[in-house]
């Protein structure tokens, strides 16, 4: 059967790790008919944490979509990672579901988890519904959990449910909108629907008031009756809660036990009747800034938003359909690559399960495989279509290490494994620094490398180790010297000899002329490891003949690209020729580029050189309880504190810090914050580096002598 776009429900499980989410879609999928049992995370054995290496940590590592039929609707349930490090799994999902549905632990409230994914669901403006989890827990408490996400996400939240009796002997639930109790089993499941007793009317009638208000704010009218009468219809109630919740003006909160199976089978009722469609969120902006309407009629706009690799299979490819119908058989052409691809398998999927369908309507979700050059992010479309989904906005990553290959012959099959992860995840960086002689794997935190590296030494049979990486350190001078060297050869035959007069300088943008030169070519060259080099031809009367401006040249970037310091490569500096010599047989361009070479050489080293070491900006956001932990720590890495604000109940630090302090923050930071502090981080300048440090690096790194 193709369900058509107000038939489909596409809804992304959020919250922080351990918060119930994969008990919550287990017992969803088991409500539904879906599975005939349900597995637990304890056990290992849920539809949706379905790989050795989720099972063996457990917890979620991979988005993994399900897909269960629920009354008259389909609904694609994407159920995420809840720790930062795959914060990408995360964003894919957001960006091909329409109703997030967080999940929080009610013996642990609102958590970091949580409040990181919820800048995410603003970012993409997703409608947003909560449950409140684990109210069989002995420490669970409803009414705490609630007042701090009305703190945390606004007063729009409103609670649909509450708890009668939370903790070990949780089995009842006063529902507010339909104005009736709930009151399980000891094995949960469908539950007996009474009547609400008389000491709970007015605290649920008050709850009800509000939803209804609620409601009719959003229609004329609806609020006419409502001011009219006082009340709405079930159906007129249906109809204001489901234009509020599009318009993000509410948030509904559900109240649920996974493990026990209590509560699901209403949340699932409120997704069908109240959740938004892809139908009535045509909000999928393209490339051009224009909306993509659902219609199963138009042309076919496929978007992949996550790609795995699988032993036998090779690329599975996870992908909505945002406009037209998708067809087993169907061409379509790579917008972002320009080639083109045949689907030739159309799955729907429950985990690892994946059942064979013919075609897929516009707002449906499914798999597909063995997909040529197709890649996360990417729109397949008709080829006469011009139309292109936006691709997912990934974060920078927060983390580097240095890759240490298990031999010279295996190099090429890790980096190629590396390149398939990065495929798969492109909140994965490799990077093969030629700079820094070192492949640089980055990520999202020390958890996800260390996953990394688990798959890779479980996947691909390889031994890869971590080290700390090496930084791009930058030389240049702060005086002005004159320097030269003669360079002759003599061996037999024909020699070598050349010889330079320099004037070497530092460089800044708009400054005067050299004094004393007369300059007769100026160059000013776009280093390839940033800054400048301004490069001065001065000779008069052809002491140098112009033929060896460029040998010169060569020689001083030969020598700019491994400083004489540290090896490191020189930026913003200005060197004038203005003298030498050379002979009528023995001088050629050799000669004259060794000559450059070790002239520069000895005078950038009476130039009063300096080191400049890579400085970033950082932002911290934490709470007050350990700000004072954070800027301690911030202090001792060399860190120049910028400033400090409050945002909402987060306070924020802006810091320049130096990344040769920057190593392993990542993991630093959730020590010393148990989690509850996050960060970002971008490359701000490059500054000097401490006299101290400077030396220490010279006697650690200084390069061989020219010879």
């Amino acid at each position: 059967m193709t369900y058509q776009a107000k038939d489909i429900r596409n809804v992304v499980l959020l919250g922080h790790s351990g918060c119930g989410k994969t008990s919550l879609a287990e017992t969803m999928l088991f409500e539904s008919g879906t599975i005939p049992r349900r597995g637990s995370v304890e056990d290992g054995n849920t539809v949706s944490d379905y790989t050795n290496i989720e099972k063996t940590r457990g917890n979620s590592i991979f988005t993994s979509l399900m897909t269960v039929k629920w009354k008259d609707s389909k609904i694609n349930i994407l159920d995420t990672p809840g720790l930062d490090d795959f914060v990408g799994e995360v964003m894919s999902a957001l960006k091909v579901t329409d109703t997030a549905l967080v999940t929080v632990n009610a013996a642990n409230g609102v958590e970091v988890g949580t409040e990181l994914v919820w800048e995410t669901i603003r970012d993409y403006g997703t409608p947003t519904m909560f449950v409140i989890n684990q109210l069989d827990h002995d420490k669970s408490n409803f009414e705490e959990t609630l007042e701090q996400m009305k703190d945390r996400f606004g007063h729009n939240v409103l609670p649909i449910q509450y708890p009668l009796n939370q903790g070990s002997d949780f089995n009842t639930i006063v529902d507010a909108l339909r104005m009736t109790m709930y009151v399980f089993g000891p094995d949960g499941g469908k539950p007996e629907k009474v009547a609400i007793p008389d000491s709970e009317i007015a605290r649920a009638q008050e709850m009800h008031n509000a939803l209804v208000e609620a409601a009719a704010e959003n229609d004329e009218g609806l609020m006419e009756k409502f001011f009219d009468e006082g009340s709405l219809t079930e159906e007129e109630l249906t109809k204001g809660l489901k234009i509020a919740m599009s318009k993000q003006e509410i948030f509904p909160v559900f109240c649920c036990s996974a493990f026990r199976n209590m509560g699901s089978g209403r949340i699932m009722g409120f997704i069908n009747d109240i959740a938004p469609s892809p139908a009535e969120r045509t909000n999928n902006v393209l490339t051009e800034s224009r909306v993509l309407e659902p219609n199963p009629n138009g042309p076919t706009v496929v978007f992949i938003y996550k790609t795995i690799s699988e032993p036998r299979i090779g690329n599975v490819s996870y992908f909505k359909v945002f406009s037209g119908t998708l067809k087993t058989g169907d061409e379509l052409e790579n917008k972002n690559l320009r080639s083109n691809e045949r689907i030739n398998q159309i799955f729907e999927a429950t985990g690892k399960e994946r059942k064979l369908v013919s075609e897929l309507s516009a707002g449906d979700i499914g798999v597909t495989v063995k997909l040529k050059n197709a890649h996360t992010s990417n729109t397949l479309a008709d080829k006469s279509s011009d139309l292109m989904v936006r691709h997912i906005r990934f974060p920078s990553p927060k983390i580097r290490m240095a890759v240490v290959p298990p031999s010279k012959s295996e190099m090429e099959k890790m980096t190629k494994a590396l390149y398939t992860l990065q495929e798969e995840d492109p909140t994965i960086v490799v990077e093969n620094s030629q700079e820094l002689k070192q492949m640089i794997l980055h990520g999202q935190g020390q958890l996800h490398l260390d996953i990394i590296k688990y798959r890779i030494e479980k996947v691909y049979q390889l031994d890869m180790q971590f080290e700390k990486p090496r930084i791009s350190y930058r030389e240049t001078v702060r005086s002005a010297v004159d320097s030269s060297y003669r360079h002759k050869k003599q061996s037999g035959g024909s020699g070598q000899f050349g010889e330079v007069y320099l004037r070497i300088e530092p460089w800044t943008e708009g400054m005067p002329d050299p004094s004393g030169l007369s300059i007769r070519n100026q160059e000013i060259v776009d280093l390839p490891w940033g800054g400048k080099l301004v490069y001065n031809w001065c000779i008069v009367g052809g002491s140098i003949d112009s033929r060896f401006m460029g040998a010169i040249k060569k020689g001083l970037m030969l020598r700019m690209e491994n400083g004489p310091l540290t090896g490191s490569p020189c930026i913003d500096i200005r060197v004038s020729v203005f003298d030498g010599k050379m002979h009528p047989v023995d001088s050629n361009d050799s000669a004259f580029q060794m000559a450059a070479s070790i002239a520069f050489n000895r005078g950038f080293e009476k130039a009063n050189p300096l080191l400049l070491e890579p400085v970033y900006d950082l932002e911290i956001m934490c709470s007050s309880d350990v700000m004072g932990d954070v800027m301690g720590d911030l202090q001792a890495r060399r860190a120049m504190i910028m400033g400090m604000d409050a945002d909402g109940h987060y306070q924020v630090i802006k810091a320049k810090v130096p990344l040769a302090e920057l190593h392993q923050y990542s993991s630093s930071l959730r020590s010393i914050t148990q989690g509850k502090a996050k960060f970002r981080q971008e490359f701000a300048e490059y500054a000097e580096v401490p006299t101290d440090v400077q030396k220490r690096l010279i006697g650690e790194n200084k390069p061989d002598d020219e010879d």
